[in-house]
């Protein structure tokens, strides 16, 4: 598996015990990770991005209400809801991860992490931030 693969993995699931527990978790995250995984740069790459997006979570969680047709950021289900969020901070925050890469790799974790559905939600939902984001760019 690809290292960064492996990262997102991580990094979703400390998201989903964010969402879950409350930031008091983030402090306990490393012991996590050394558990979960054996490679350093993974998990630094896991760490930087989970903390990452959780700094920014106020901004993804707006770019993922205002995306999803219906449906607050509420309703969405925890597993979903960490994949759009990590995919949603990669797309307006790390530069250095193409847009496609991003999307393809939260539609990957839906299909592996969550249900039938998620993965063409997810995609849906992704596609509508990237042209957004896109759009801001253009306008900005």
């Amino acid at each position: 598996m690809d290292k960064r693969t492996r990262a997102r993995e991580l990094a979703i699931q400390g998201l989903y015990e964010l969402d879950v527990q409350g930031s008091d978790i983030l402090a306990h995250f490393g012991d996590f990770l050394r558990e979960e995984e054996s490679d350093e740069t993974i998990r630094k790459v896991a760490k930087d991005w989970t903390s990452g997006t959780w700094s920014k979570v106020k901004e993804c969680d707006e770019l993922i209400s205002g995306s999803t047709l219906k449906w607050g950021i509420e309703r969405l289900c925890v597993v979903d809801k960490s994949i759009l969020r990590l995919a949603v901070y990669q797309l307006k925050f790390c530069s250095d991860i193409p847009p496609r890469v991003a999307i393809n790799e939260a539609i990957e974790l839906a299909k592996k992490f969550s249900t039938t559905q998620s993965p063409s939600f997810v995609n849906g939902v992704l596609d509508a931030i990237l042209k957004k984001l896109k759009g801001d760019e253009l306008t900005g």
